[in-house]
């Protein structure tokens, strides 16, 4: 893939329906047709806070970016830097989502993200970002309509320009590389491996349904049952659910074998 420049694999609208769903919900999806392992691969394996839990989850295709606020040496050909990192981001597709490395961790100095920021971003498409550094400005930025997944807020922006960008980085112990699809909410993200974003949709729709028609159905008809009955009734139903989705994917789904 060619990092600065890509064509969506998947139609706008279909987007649209992934962000209507939780993204755990897409996570029990993407894990039945994934070719990895679902305990390492494509997740957050740290902890992220969500500034911004009440817009919900947001969905988008990753531009990338490395900041090192620290540093003031980066500030020499700020301008230019800025230049050229925005028109990058003009040149991606949208809707987008910036994942910003910062280069400071486990120190953090000052944040790439504000009031300013913010606004500039969504007015090049994006909707909103994942950093492994801070942001400032939390309803200025929620005004602004950009959401937030960071490590924690900050008063000041230090020295922050545009390090590095279009290139592959790491945030939350996890590397994303430009193109990613992004599933993220207050539970963390998801980055769907290049590949594996045709059929998500379909697979994390029928595993909810699949939930709804055994475990849960049947957890939520217990009233008047003795506990024999009850537990003959769940352990069905969790078989239930696991031949489903085995007919469907080839694999049982979270209860295993």
């Amino acid at each position: 893939m060619d990092k600065k420049h890509f064509t969506p694999p998947l139609p706008h609208e279909v987007l649209l329906q992934l962000k209507r769903w939780n993204t755990p919900t897409i996570y029990n999806g993407w894990e039945q047709i994934t070719r990895h392992d679902p305990a390492q691969t494509a997740i957050n394996l740290e902890v992220t806070t969500d500034f911004m839990p009440q817009m919900g989850p947001m969905v988008g295709w990753a531009v990338t970016l490395q900041i090192e606020p620290s540093q003031s040496r980066h500030k020499a050909d700020g301008a230019r830097r800025d230049e050229e990192y925005r028109e990058y981001i003009a040149g991606i597709p949208g809707p987008k989502i910036v994942v910003v490395q910062d280069l400071d961790k486990p120190a953090t100095t000052g944040s790439f993200w504000g009031e300013v920021n913010a606004n500039i971003h969504r007015a090049l498409g994006c909707v909103g970002t994942i950093t492994d550094g801070a942001v400032r400005d939390v309803d200025e930025m929620t005004n602004a309509g950009l959401k937030a997944l960071a490590r924690r807020l900050c008063v000041g922006h230090a020295h922050v320009v545009p390090v590095n960008w279009g290139c592959e980085v790491q945030v939350f112990g996890q590397h994303v590389e430009p193109g990613q699809l992004i599933h993220a909410d207050k539970h963390g993200f998801l980055a769907i491996p290049p590949g594996e974003e045709k059929g998500l949709l379909d697979a994390a729709v029928f595993m909810d349904e699949n939930e709804c028609n055994t475990v849960i159905k049947t957890a939520r008809g217990a009233s008047g049952l003795t506990r024999t009955e009850l537990l003959k009734q769940l352990n069905q139903s969790v078989t239930d659910f696991g031949e489903a989705a085995r007919n469907k994917f080839g694999s049982p789904g979270e209860f295993g074998d």
